[in-house]
């Protein structure tokens, strides 16, 4: 299927491993034009060769940490004029409350939460101007389902829900769209690790932790690239009226409720 996003220019923050590199493949494979923002600069030069060589597309990158003072401007004049922001950075410790003291809870926050916070502040601002756009939320399932043993996630994730629908809501007017994704499981190396923090705590050997992971819907969590495909489809205009609304990748977990 051709979404129409040839020459489209796209931002992915958190861009050079797991879900955040199959998102820029994706649009890579689309014909899109990519900014690539990430902490590790050699992680970035390899995935934006890699890019290069494989869908002859426009990579550009920038290492940069984004809760250094001055770091969302420095990534507002290297991509500027993007037409897709993809807010992906980010990651939230597990643990209950005890587990996740303040300093913890404050850096996953500044880098996730307030991270995509003035990350779209500053793009949203651009894009109005050009009366176009699109911003995706790459948030987590978690903020639907609220877990006493990532309760730092669960909370951070459902202000960055609240935060999407409360500006999509009304960004049309803007000619932006504002959509949220919430994946469930996703085999990343991220989610390995949460899981063996929790099998040594429950099984008492991290290396378990298989164990825990075959409780998901058809035995393992999703792969990325059950999920990555969204966030093209949802950039392009074959899905122009989504806004303010939030798309759960789950296998059906949040769904699968009972009292």
């Amino acid at each position: 299927m051709d979404l129409g996003l040839k020459g489209t220019k796209v931002l992915v923050t958190g861009a050079s491993q797991g879900i955040g590199e199959g998102i820029a493949q994706e649009f890579a494979a689309e014909g899109a034009a990519l900014w690539l923002v990430s902490r590790s600069d050699e992680k970035l030069a390899a995935l934006a060769d890699r890019l290069r060589k494989h869908h002859g597309t426009s990579v550009h990158t920038l290492a940069v940490d984004l809760t250094e003072p001055g770091a969302v401007e420095r990534v507002a004049a290297f991509a500027g004029d993007v037409d897709v922001l993809v807010n992906n950075a980010g990651a939230i410790p597990g643990g209950n409350l005890w587990d996740v003291d303040e300093a913890k809870w404050r850096a996953g926050w500044e880098l996730k939460v307030f991270g995509y916070i003035n990350m779209t502040r500053a793009f949203y601002k651009l894009m109005a101007a050009r009366h176009r756009g699109v911003i995706l939320n790459n948030i987590g399932n978690g903020g639907e389902n609220f877990d006493f043993d990532y309760i730092a996630g669960s909370t951070g994730n459902a202000a960055l829900m609240a935060f999407t629908r409360a500006l999509g809501g009304k960004s049309l007017k803007d000619g932006i769209r504002v959509v949220g994704i919430n994946p469930g499981p996703v085999d990343t190396d991220r989610i390995r690790n949460l899981w063996k923090k929790r099998a040594q705590d429950r099984l008492g050997d991290a290396e378990r932790y298989a164990e825990l992971m075959g409780n998901y819907p058809l035995g393992r969590p999703a792969s990325v690239a059950e999920l990555s495909g969204l966030f093209t489809f949802l950039a392009s205009d074959r899905s122009g009226y989504t806004s303010g609304s939030i798309v759960t990748v789950d296998g059906g977990i949040t769904s699968n409720r009972s009292v």
